[in-house]
């Protein structure tokens, strides 16, 4: 049998489930090849479930994090060990050892594929609700850092990725000030400036402890919603800080 497998795979894809169904389509494609040689092992489901959705299923950001995250990896033209190892750990939280498993021959495959990021982006955007899409930065972040060092590539790679998601400059500098210490990073993961008065700073603080809440993202299943609690943490922590600093009562 010749190796259409895959262009089989990419045709189903995009006729149910646009730029990221196409990607996992050859994807899959690919790994049915692999398993006519002997390559792959392969018996899990694809995680992608089509949008039409009006709330984000655990599904449905799964198969975003792991296309999106192929694409921060590879920016930087290596792929580096500690980043391998904080995806897996992350599935292997979420999904159990075995799909984790699985979950990582998918990425293998995918980093071996050209991603076209702003469609898959912009597919994600129509679809996924903003807290989700927020806590898809974040997870984004963790795997640039996941060796503990900051690649200039990676970072811009994010920097579109989250253009592309509408995610606003300010969301997306709060973020990474969560990952990348400066010392204004705590006005940055507030949204504010360190010539903000105290009321100001006040009503920054309120209003960035209730768009990170986790209860934003209870609906992606119980792992998600620890890691959205790190961002709440983070929330704190910089008030804290800034109450410290400027002598808040």
């Amino acid at each position: 049998m010749a190796k259409y497998g895959k262009w089989v795979g990419m045709g189903l894809g995009w006729a149910l489930g646009g730029p990221i169904g196409g990607i996992l389509g050859l994807v899959f494609g690919s790994m049915f090849d692999g398993m006519q040689s002997g390559t792959f092992a392969y018996q899990g489901q694809q995680p992608y479930s089509p949008p039409g959705a009006q709330q984000t299923r655990p599904g449905d950001f799964a198969a975003s994090l792991i296309v999106l995250a192929a694409a921060v990896m590879k920016a930087d033209g290596k792929v580096l060990k500690g980043e391998l190892d904080f995806v897996k750990e992350f599935f292997r939280r979420q999904f159990g050892e075995k799909l984790a498993m699985e979950n990582m021959l998918v990425l293998r495959e995918l980093l071996k594929q050209d991603i076209n990021i702003r469609d898959v982006s912009q597919q994600i955007h129509s679809y996924m609700d903003h807290p989700s899409r927020l806590q898809l930065l974040h997870f984004l972040f963790g795997i640039s850092l996941a060796d503990g060092h900051v690649h200039t590539q990676e970072v811009e790679m994010i920097r579109k990725i989250s253009d592309y998601l509408g995610i606003r400059t300010a969301d997306f500098e709060s973020i990474k000030a969560m990952f990348y210490k400066d010392i204004y990073g705590a006005y940055k993961i507030l949204e504010t400036t360190p010539d903000a008065n105290e009321e100001e700073l006040k009503k920054a603080y309120r209003k960035m402890a209730t768009k990170y809440h986790p209860d934003k993202v209870t609906h992606l299943g119980e792992e998600f919603q620890k890691a959205a609690n790190e961002k709440f943490q983070n929330v704190n922590a910089a008030w804290e800080q800034i109450k410290k600093e400027r002598g808040i009562k």
